[in-house]
């Protein structure tokens, strides 16, 4: 190999005179650009960061994951599947404080998936279209061109709509053909409008729930969008699951009480162990276990505080499930979450007595019906109830709001105006006469029967009170149908008659009367049985 020496160093020269200083200018305005784009589309809120205080207890372990696994394997398809007609939509649905979120960022990192989360309540109910440039609130705008822009990579994306009961139904619409088999939807990007089709890519679209809107009203799903979704409430107890799921909030709460912290890092295996210990299972405390006696009691007062949540989370869950117009009591807003077991956990104490756990209890949920607003009282009162410990005052008024609250149900409710009100009155007065001609009917029946054993009686009058009469065995098995019949039937319905309508007496003692004269002629029937 020949080197021209004196060429190689004019073409070096003109290298580090030309050739260096451009590429150094051109990386510099790249670097430039990159993280002026990077600020820009904020890509850094794109990654998934799970907090470091998740728990990933059996609940998860051993029914979510499962069942949010086989959603997401219908999207973005598993090991070696090459398959193209991927769809569908994964929605949960449950009140706030149960780790939707948090459970989905932490999937969205362990899939190595880009996570995008659009927030709800800045989008709001006026927000019906995908194109940030109709939306005049510029926090609604920047999370429309987040969602575009999650809509454009396309590949390894899981798309997360949280809080969807404070978006408009509109809105939710646009996202139909994406749940489906198309794959595709119309997005606007960079003011140009495109359609995205993502049929065949690693995409996830997830969207996330309360029962209840902003005003307190029951939140409705689209139904097109809710016919092509699996939905799933974290709220609410699988069949067959409710011990993994009262047990979740024992384990989602360790880490809040200093005391039942060090019991977090343990095996799994001894805060079962605990667990169990904890609600009277005599069995010996794991060996090395830090804290030993107080663990144990501040494990107790956590299940103490546990089941009455779990009972707040009940009637939260049915109340939400209950139309307004099939009510019998006022509707229950109170939640008991994982969020409301953390706060309490982290004011116990191994020497809590009954009584100052359950002020604790009272306080807290004090403190939260303060945002109800006039519902707080009856929320309260309920909560009483579902402590299992109302006083005689808590008893009459809860009694009292219920008879009130009924009252106006049967009137229209209580923004009925005075037409409505009058009808449903009018209604319920129809209602009660049709259930009185129903017991009339029943009533004259009674009576009817009566007047047929009054005519017995008076055939019976006529005989001679022989004790040695000799009745024929069909007459006999007749008289024994007739008294069964009357012992079953007809004084069963005059006793009930006489308690709910106040029959007059004469008909009572009458029917007394022939009860008498049948157990007379039964004693009378006997010996000409026997004689037979």
């Amino acid at each position: 190999m020949t080197l021209d020496f004196p060429d190689f160093l004019i073409r070096l020269s003109q290298h580090e005179q030309t050739v260096a200083p451009e590429w150094q200018a051109f990386a510099a305005l790249r670097h430039r650009v990159s993280e002026r784009e990077r600020k820009r589309l904020g890509l850094d809120r794109f990654l998934a960061k799970p907090i470091a205080g998740f728990v990933r207890n059996r609940l998860i372990d051993e029914v979510y994951l499962p069942l949010i696994g086989n959603n997401l394997a219908k999207q973005i398809g598993t090991l070696g599947d090459q398959r193209s007609d991927r769809s569908g939509l994964l929605l949960l649905i449950s009140p706030p404080g149960y780790g939707k979120t948090t459970l989905m960022e932490y999937l969205a990192d362990r899939l190595g998936m880009i996570f995008v989360r659009v927030n709800g309540p800045t989008l709001g109910h006026d927000v019906t279209a995908l194109d940030p440039a109709q939306v005049e609130q510029r926090g609604a705008a920047e999370e429309l061109v987040k969602l575009n822009l999650g809509l454009a990579m396309g590949v390894n994306v899981m798309l997360y709509v949280d809080d969807i009961q404070h978006c408009s139904p509109e809105f939710l619409q646009k996202f139909i053909s994406l749940a489906d088999g198309t794959r595709r939807i119309d997005a606007v990007i960079d003011g140009v409008a495109r359609t995205i089709d993502l049929r065949g890519k690693r995409f996830a679209l997830v969207m996330a729930g309360n029962p209840y809107t902003e005003t307190g009203e029951v939140f409705r799903i689209p139904d097109m969008l809710a016919n092509r979704a699996d939905v799933y409430n974290l709220g609410d107890v699988l069949s067959g699951r409710e011990a993994l799921f009262a047990d979740s909030y024992i384990e989602n709460a360790l880490t809040a009480n200093p005391v039942a912290a060090p019991l977090a890092e343990r095996p799994r295996a001894e805060i079962l162990s605990v667990l169990r210990i904890a609600r009277g299972d005599d069995e010996p405390l794991p060996t090395g276990l830090p804290g030993g006696v107080e663990l144990v009691e501040i494990v107790k007062r956590m299940v103490a505080v546990r089941d009455v949540l779990g009972r707040v989370n009940a009637a939260y869950v049915a109340s939400a499930a209950q139309d307004d117009a099939y009510r019998r009591e006022p509707p229950f807003k109170l939640q008991g979450s994982y969020r409301n077991m953390v706060k309490l956990a982290a004011q116990l104490s191994p020497l809590m007595t009954d009584a100052e756990l359950d002020a604790l209890i009272r306080d807290h949920y004090r403190g939260e019906a303060q945002t109800l607003g006039a519902r707080a009282e009856e929320n309260l009162l309920k909560l009483a109830h579902l402590i299992g410990q109302p006083n005689a005052d808590e008893k009459a008024r809860w009694s009292s709001l219920v008879d009130n609250f009924q009252r106006l149900m049967k009137q229209g409710g209580k923004e009925a105006d005075g037409a409505t009100r009058a009808a449903q009155v009018l209604a319920d007065i129809a209602q009660q006469l049709q259930k009185q001609n129903e017991q009339s009917a029943g009533t004259r029946e009674a009576l009817d029967a009566l007047k047929s054993l009054a005519d017995i009686r008076q055939l019976l009058a006529r005989e001679p009170a022989d004790p040695r009469l000799d009745m024929p065995p069909a007459l006999a098995e007749t008289l024994a149908r007739m008294a069964k019949a009357y012992e079953e039937t007809l004084l069963p319905l005059v006793s009930a008659l006489h308690h709910k309508m106040t029959l007059d007496h004469d008909i009572w003692q009458q029917v007394r009367s022939v009860r008498t004269e049948l157990d007379t002629l039964m004693k009378r029937v006997a010996p000409g049985k026997k004689g037979s």
